[in-house]
């Protein structure tokens, strides 16, 4: 590492609301700790910090935009957008961002060695059958995403000007497909296939494969990411319902103990 990797990089997350208790974020910094060799701050922004461990700064989430009407509701995760304004928690230079939910399983410091001072996201996954007749779309996916934090205020100030054009779903389906229009697809760098994996696309076991067997682990990733259902500790308990509902049986898993091994030692 020459001197001027040595420098102290960014690791922030988002936690509003309760559906993500204060674990999910002691479980995220105590894993950045583990595999994240470079000096580094890591910042949480919420409203809500009882719980978290005293390494985790807090910041407060950034306010309600003046353009979206009060009756929308904020924090949400649209806020993502936000933390790309100038000065935002006092953020300069590298910032990786992380959802809550994802579990740190290895080396962390090729996400800021991977084309430093560029604006990197995941490829946003679609289901195999969805591929069949068509490319994967140009959209990345806000799990896992890092820039330049005091050099992309453009961002910010693309949802600032109109928060309801970014709000529309005629024009944008969900907030990472209009943060991936604000940065520019022609700025926007893929993280290797092999740096985050989707619980859903490598994990989880076909039908009705699913219904016998736990998932599987991924092989070679640094970061496993529970975008929308299970989440980890679904994962660690079975997912057969939700909200008390059951889910779709080609959907459902069994427990998976070397999810809960990742999450708590990885």
């Amino acid at each position: 590492m020459n001197e001027s990797d040595r420098r102290k990089v960014n690791v922030i997350c988002l936690k509003w609301g309760t559906a993500y208790p204060p674990v999910y974020v002691n479980r995220l910094y105590a894993g950045v700790k583990r595999h994240l060799k470079r000096p580094f701050r890591f910042v949480c922004f919420t409203n809500e910090p009882e719980g978290l461990d005293e390494g985790v700064e807090v910041q407060s989430v950034p306010p309600h935009p003046k353009g979206l009407p009060a009756h929308r509701k904020w924090p949400t995760v649209y806020t993502k957008l936000s933390l790309f304004k100038d000065g935002c928690g006092g953020l300069e230079g590298p910032t990786l961002f992380l959802d809550i939910d994802q579990i740190i399983t290895g080396d962390m410091d090729r996400f800021f060695d991977y084309k430093p001072g560029e604006f990197c996201i995941i490829h946003n996954w679609i289901e195999r059958r969805k591929m069949i007749f068509r490319k994967r779309p140009d959209i990345g996916n806000s799990s896992c995403f890092r820039f330049e934090a005091g050099k992309m205020n453009r961002v910010w100030e693309a949802f600032d000007a109109d928060p309801l054009h970014a709000y529309d779903k005629k024009l944008f389906a969900t907030e990472q497909a209009f943060m991936t229009h604000a940065v520019g697809l022609e700025n926007v760098n893929w993280w290797p296939e092999d740096y985050v994996a989707s619980f859903k696309r490598a994990c989880h076991r076909i039908f009705p494969l699913n219904l016998f067997l736990p998932p599987k682990p991924p092989k070679g990733a640094s970061i496993l990411c529970f975008h929308g259902h299970p989440n980890p500790i679904q994962a660690i308990e079975g997912f057969t319902t939700e909200k008390g509902e059951k889910v779709p049986v080609h959907q459902r898993t069994v427990p998976a103990p070397w999810v809960k091994e990742l999450w708590e030692n990885g």
